[in-house]
């Protein structure tokens, strides 16, 4: 009896699975649909633009980059997590979207394990920065100012649970020093509030402060990356000044719905590595701060995972109100 029961199990999972991998073997033969959850026209938007054009080419089917912002980006995770299971509904993550598994106590996915990895397209640092006429010249001028002062010292994000907060916090944890979040809304806010002397330093991507230090209006205290960023070698890491195994990055990649078929998922990853290698691509990214660097869809499921656990602890540590 439970013999028969188990092969019909099988028979009804085999019928199931029959219909995605027939779609994978014509895969694609439709347009594929990018969720990206930010801004239209920022960073998360270009990069999947950038790459996905390039992509078309070799697919043959145009790729739709649809905005679904909100929550942090979670609205677009879930909407992804949510599809069909078929190669042409896609994410766009970014660093962000382990943030968030971190930060919010209910989220209507898991962040792992309801996607299918597929490939990590860029990286890019952020840069702590000051005024021009700052009176810290370096990080570590700033460190021992925060331990002199047991108010530390203040710095500004793009918002509370943002990844330039929580790299403000393992600052914290990782030096052993005091520092006061101060929340904006928004890179531009933070920038505003820097210009206008609300507050001494703020954490920001280098899209959202590089035209005001090349005014000579701002100035960059150190990167926050584990080696020195390329359009800017001459600035030190938070490592090289003294805060040991500091390593901040933030991250973009391309997910699929959990379940996706290995072939339609090995046929994504090699035409995202391909578009990887496109000087246009590759000068495209590194103009919006970072560096093009593709992976295998287990390389970026392991990095996800981890960054997950990092921040979680984060976030515990520091006492960050769940969402």
């Amino acid at each position: 009896m439970w013999h028969r029961r188990l092969l019909v199990a099988a028979g009804l999972a085999l019928a199931c699975a029959a219909p995605l991998h027939g779609l994978a073997q014509g895969y694609p033969d439709k347009p594929i649909k990018i969720y990206q959850g930010f801004a239209a026209g920022g960073n998360a938007d270009a990069i999947a633009r950038v790459v996905s054009t390039e992509m078309a080419k070799g697919l043959g089917q145009p790729f739709v980059v649809e905005a679904q912002t909100g929550a942090g980006g979670t609205i677009a995770s879930g909407t992804v997590a949510r599809a069909r299971p078929d190669g042409y509904t896609l994410l766009l993550a970014t660093g962000g979207h382990a943030v968030a598994g971190a930060l919010y106590n209910k989220l209507s996915y898991q962040t792992v394990s309801d996607f299918q990895m597929v490939s990590t397209i860029t990286y890019f640092p952020f840069l702590l920065v000051v005024r021009a006429d700052s009176p810290y010249r370096g990080l570590a001028e700033m460190l021992a100012a925060a331990r002199a002062d047991a108010r530390g010292v203040s710095y500004g994000s793009a918002g509370i649970g943002s990844t330039h907060h929580l790299a403000g916090e393992l600052l914290v944890k990782s030096a052993n020093v005091e520092l006061l979040h101060i929340p904006y809304r928004g890179d531009a806010a933070s920038v505003a509030a820097l210009l206008g002397g609300e507050v001494p330093m703020i954490i920001a991507p280098p899209t959202a402060v590089l035209a005001n230090i090349k005014a000579g209006k701002l100035r960059a205290l150190a990167t926050t990356g584990a080696q020195r960023w390329s359009q800017m070698p001459e600035l030190p890491t938070v490592v090289e000044q003294g805060v040991p195994g500091y390593d901040v990055r933030s991250w973009a990649g391309f997910m699929a719905p959990a379940g996706t078929p290995r072939p339609v998922v090995d046929r994504l990853h090699a035409e995202t590595l391909k578009a990887l290698q496109a000087p246009a691509v590759r000068t495209r990214l590194e103009e919006m701060g970072g560096e093009a660097r593709g992976s295998t869809p287990e390389e970026m499921t392991a990095m996800v995972a981890a960054e997950l656990k990092r921040w979680t602890a984060v976030v515990n540590d520091a006492h960050i109100p769940k969402q």
